[in-house]
């Protein structure tokens, strides 16, 4: 839900603890400087009452307008914490794969991880990605022999059809498993923007103890997540900054 435009400084609770970013930012009218561009961004804005989830009591600071409001010293001091971690994860050379399926968030998610060198998923999560890697696999590989295919001389000797019938191929392929063709091994780490539409990726990750860095909004049961980040996760605008952070701070 973006309800930037309901956005009060008024809901905001004292500042929080510092960490690798927090204690290095200013103060703009008594609120630090992060906290601000979070409040503009329309983090604190969970759904409804009564959609809430009951482990997500401890993140709210309260109500407004029947709106569940996120208490966003909590979305800094864990977004701290996770940043600490993936920080640690890509000095150790770690894989970290980011995941948004969602359709307003897939290029944001795409940025980051492009940036930072890591694989995402951003079309759909294939079934079996971590919990069926070798049969996985065989489809990158097939990815990796098109695109080698289509550059090379024996691409002439197909047919018009045949070579339309392997780009169509190709462009569906790349559409499932680019993000990840250079993925060598099921990944260390996950990183989930929207847990409950990728429900699946994040059932994958548990069942094979791999730690998942995600957005928690009020509706979302952050138990399990191993580094949860309250947040709004429906806004553009959230994400957006969340994901932002996490770009800037690695």
């Amino acid at each position: 839900m973006d309800t930037n435009e309901n956005n009060d400084n008024s809901v905001v609770p004292e500042e929080g603890r510092g960490g690798v970013f927090v204690a290095t930012k200013k103060i703009v009218n008594n609120v630090p400087q992060f906290t601000q561009e979070l409040l503009n961004a329309g983090v604190q804005f969970g759904h409804l009452k009564s959609s809430v989830h009951p482990n997500m009591f401890p993140y709210i600071f309260g109500t407004r307008n029947n709106i569940h409001i996120i208490d966003v010293n909590t979305t800094v001091e864990k977004l701290d914490q996770a940043i600490q971690f993936l920080h640690q994860c890509k000095k150790e050379n770690k894989t970290i794969l980011f995941v948004g399926t969602r359709f307003p968030v897939r290029g944001l998610v795409q940025e980051v991880a492009t940036a930072l060198k890591m694989p995402y998923i951003t079309a759909y999560w294939p079934g079996g990605l971590i919990t069926n890697w070798d049969t996985v696999r065989t489809r990158i590989e097939r990815l990796k022999e098109l695109e080698k295919l289509t550059t090379s001389e024996e691409w002439n000797k197909y047919t018009k059809q045949e070579r339309s019938l392997m780009n169509r191929e190709l462009e569906k392929m790349r559409e499932r498993w680019g993000g990840i063709q250079n993925m060598e091994k099921v990944p260390d780490v996950l990183c989930i923007v929207d847990l409950q539409e990728d429900k699946i990726a994040f059932s994958e990750a548990k069942h094979k103890s791999i730690p998942v860095v995600g957005l928690v909004d009020t509706n979302i049961n952050p138990k399990g997540v191993d580094y949860p980040i309250p947040a709004n996760d429906d806004s553009v605008s959230s994400v957006a900054v969340i994901l932002h952070k996490i770009k800037e701070s690695l």
